[in-house]
């Protein structure tokens, strides 16, 4: 016993805390970035879909509904490994953060659809009685009231990206789990330790996106 206690903490050397620490910031670096641009793009997209415009909004659907349904990882393997088949190099911390863009951008397009469609119709026909044009009764009434029924999932949505980020060990990006698996590829007796330190870490990031989620319900319920 008191060897493995041993082990365990031998695990967490100086230099083996900041070389996961490093694989924190890394996680956090895609996620921060994948979080903005999927946003963005995100809503873009669901706004497009929502709004049926002629011809665009039927191809926009059905891109991203394939994009949607496609595993992350293939997504993944194709930004890194296909586009440069086609002279498109990309590092792999980019590959990753297009990867998780494009994918989250669907996911995230699919749930704002989705809360501007719960909005009542006769919102938008009020809106437009009053002499309202499209875009401004989608920015004054339809989306302060969908944007309630939006942010739950959003969250949810971009807690499941924080994780996903793991997914790119298969590109060799050195984030939290890749590095981990490099510490404890040193000393077998360190795979418990590190798989404890990586879930602590984990738990961190995305327990504090949850407290942000509540925070936000409180607000729009207030």
């Amino acid at each position: 016993m008191m060897i493995i206690a041993a082990s365990i903490f031998d695990a967490f050397t100086p230099s083996n805390i900041n070389y996961l620490l490093g694989g924190l910031g890394i996680t956090i670096g895609v996620s921060i970035i994948s979080v903005i641009a999927s946003l963005v793009i995100g809503a873009f997209v669901g706004v497009i879909m929502y709004e049926k415009v002629p011809f665009l909004s039927r191809y926009v659907t059905i891109i991203n509904d394939v994009i949607r349904n496609l595993p992350l990882l293939l997504i993944i393997f194709f930004i890194y490994f296909v586009l440069p088949r086609i002279g498109l190099y990309l590092p792999v911390f980019w590959a990753t953060v297009i990867a998780m863009t494009v994918f989250e951008s669907t996911m995230l397009a699919e749930i704002i659809r989705g809360g501007l469609l719960a909005v009542p119709a006769g919102q938008t026909e009020g809106a437009r009685s009053v002499g309202m044009s499209n875009a401004q009764a989608l920015m004054h009434i339809v989306l302060p009231q969908g944007i309630k029924k939006m942010i739950p999932p959003i969250i949810s949505q971009l807690i499941s990206l924080v994780k996903d980020t793991s997914l790119a060990v298969g590109i060799v990006l050195a984030e939290m789990t890749f590095r981990g698996q490099i510490v404890y590829a040193q000393n077998s007796n360190y795979t418990i330790p590190v798989f404890i330190a990586l879930a602590i870490m984990y738990f961190i990031l995305n327990f504090g996106l949850s407290l942000i989620a509540k925070w936000f319900d409180r607000r729009m319920a207030a």
